[in-house]
């Protein structure tokens, strides 16, 4: 059972359903409308993770593509990097919720949708779930995808160490009666950004002081801030939403407690700088899924659920703190522009935007495998494979969420380079066995003798 139905909630349960596993959500909302405007775009791992399974093209569609990433006043080029997407894709969640939970219809799932888990109790073999309607359930496992706030994980005793917030902003859809500058900018009094949003309306995102609000703010707090910030509220008015974010920083002590486990927002919560965080839920969906099936249909033991907190959490700590440092030079005091400007210097220089681009990305994800060819823990590249069958592309034989061996000789021939993200040519391997994420689990020189293309490892 999965507790929230947003992008991790879905991923999550499209990867239980394919391969095989009963699965259900619970989420309070009576559709899959997003209230207010969330995350904004899907990094190149992401978008790779959504062509694994065959539906990368669904969102491409209706998205628009970007060519870098920015961090401070830094642009990082990802056009050189090894991979079919090279680039931001500017998607809203709204719409990646709707044509996720699309694709999720197309499977095996149940949602219970207007309800929420109010509590569980579990024991050696499995978890029992009370929900708002009186509803209890049984599950084997529970995940807990529902945000921030997670009810699954206090209920869990998991703690959530981190920092507290240093700044709010507001966030709003509105008409403006003056037309704004669109843009970034910075005042003494905090940052404001506009611009264009859907149907006509702006985009408005604004430092507002004091930190340590508690209540939804209003059009007025809106106009207020803007007014405070940039010396005008452009007379704001027939706000489709407003709303409030702060750069609060926590990650959960532990992914797993029992039979219980965290992903996504329940796990992590950052500042939305570099728009990562939708991103590392998609992640944390595809890393557990699997294994969870593994688990559930008693074909690896119940060990192999701690390698998800192992593998998942470094990757969240690591976002973690570069959205810190994002929001730390964001202040204007002369000391931290004076830091911003060695920052800027310093990644001036090619490999350090390079290692930073991958890392915002997600195509620079290493688990750590042990020792041995360069390929091992990273992501598989999608390579153009020739078969007997015909040509083939990697990501194609992953659409089923299950793992695959390829020897490289007979039954599958790869002529052109091998090339990673940021540590560039590495040597050819002979074989490769590569887990349903898209994760190379062994680097083999030959496996004539054990396995071909396409068989499940």
């Amino acid at each position: 059972m999965i507790a929230g139905g947003g992008p991790t909630g879905l991923m999550l349960a499209a990867e239980l359903a394919l391969a095989g596993v009963d699965v259900a959500i619970v989420e309070r909302r009576p559709n899959q409308d997003v209230p207010g405007r969330r995350a904004g775009g899907l990094h190149s791992r992401t978008l790779e993770i959504l062509d694994q399974r065959g539906i990368a093209d669904r969102f491409i569609s209706e998205g628009q593509k970007y060519p870098s990433l920015r961090f401070h006043a830094t642009t990082l080029d990802l056009t050189g990097f090894p991979t079919r997407h090279n680039y931001l894709l500017a998607l809203p969640q709204k719409h990646f919720e709707r044509i996720i939970a699309g694709w999720v219809a197309e499977l095996p799932v149940r949602i219970y949708r207007e309800r929420e888990v109010t509590g569980f109790v579990q024991d050696d073999a499995g978890v029992s779930v009370a929900m708002s309607d009186g509803l209890s359930l049984r599950a084997a496992y529970l995940v807990g995808c529902d945000g921030g706030r997670s009810l699954i994980r206090k209920t869990a005793g998991i703690e959530f160490p981190g920092w507290d917030p240093t700044t709010t902003w507001l966030i709003a859809e509105v008409e403006m009666a003056e037309k704004p500058n669109f843009g970034i900018h910075h005042s003494d009094a905090g940052m404001y950004a506009i611009g264009p949003a859907d149907d006509g309306l702006v985009g408005v995102v604004v430092t507002e002081r004091p930190v340590g609000r508690v209540n939804e703010p209003t059009l007025r707090d809106l106009s207020q801030a803007l007014v405070a910030v940039c010396g005008t509220d452009f007379g704001v008015h027939s706000p489709i939403f407003v709303s409030w974010f702060t750069d609060m920083t926590r990650q959960a002590a532990t992914y797993r407690q029992g039979r219980v486990l965290l992903a996504g927002d329940a796990a992590h919560i950052h500042p939305p700088q570099g728009g990562q965080g939708l991103n590392i839920g998609v992640h944390d969906a595809v890393n557990l899924g699997w294994k969870l099936a593994q688990v559930v249909k008693g074909t690896s033991p119940e060990s192999l659920l701690d390698t998800y907190h192992a593998e998942r959490h470094p990757v969240a700590a690591r976002v973690l703190r570069n959205t810190m440092a994002q929001v730390a030079l964001l202040r204007r005091d002369d000391r931290t522009q004076a830091l911003g400007e060695i920052v800027t210097e310093l990644l001036n220089a090619e490999e350090s935007r390079r290692r930073l681009a991958g890392a915002m990305s997600g195509l620079e994800i290493r688990y750590d495998l042990g020792e041995g060819h360069p390929l091992l823990g990273r992501r598989m590249p999608d390579l153009d494979l020739v078969t007997s069958n015909g040509p083939v592309r990697v990501y194609s034989l992953l659409h089923a969420a299950r793992p695959v061996l390829i020897n490289f000789g007979e039954d599958a021939t790869y002529d052109g380079p091998w090339e990673l993200p940021v540590i560039g040519r590495v040597p050819a391997p002979g074989a490769v066995r590569v887990r349903p994420d898209g994760y190379v689990a062994w680097v083999g020189e030959s496996a004539a003798a054990t396995g071909a293309i396409g068989v499940p490892a």
